[in-house]
């Protein structure tokens, strides 16, 4: 449960630095100091490193999901994507198929209906190259 609430707000994280264009620095920060929540509820080290790891490799972790895309997506959906493709790609601990449900998940709470099914095509698409 902690992981999964600490991929929740990695997501919301990467989605905020998404349209505020800050860095991962100021994004952590402000992050930390605003949490209003008990930092122990949470895995910050986990939070912290998937989201260097999305910022720091987002071009990889794009072109693996524009390769595997036909139509335009949402900003909600292109953040769980990007935190999705970033787990399966570079955070050795967290299972292809465990990224997924996930992600899943973040889209059925973040995102509508509709885009559940799209956000499990895509990411399985993307898998099945990755386990090749």
């Amino acid at each position: 449960m902690k992981r999964q609430k600490s991929r929740e707000k990695a997501m919301e994280l990467l989605f905020s630095m998404e349209l505020s264009k800050n860095s991962y620095d100021e994004t952590i920060e402000t992050f930390i100091e605003d949490y209003e929540m008990d930092l122990k509820t949470i895995d910050v080290e986990y939070i912290k490193n998937v989201v260097k790891v999305v910022t720091d490799n987002l071009g990889t972790i794009d072109d693996k999901i524009l390769s595997s895309l036909v139509n335009w997506i949402s900003k909600v959906n292109l953040t769980i994507l990007r935190l999705a493709v970033g787990e399966m790609l570079f955070i050795e601990d967290v299972p292809g198929g465990a990224a997924i449900n996930e992600a899943i998940e973040l889209t059925k709470k973040y995102s509508d209906d509709k885009s559940s099914s799209f956000i499990n095509g895509v990411l399985d698409k993307i898998l099945k190259t990755l386990e090749q």
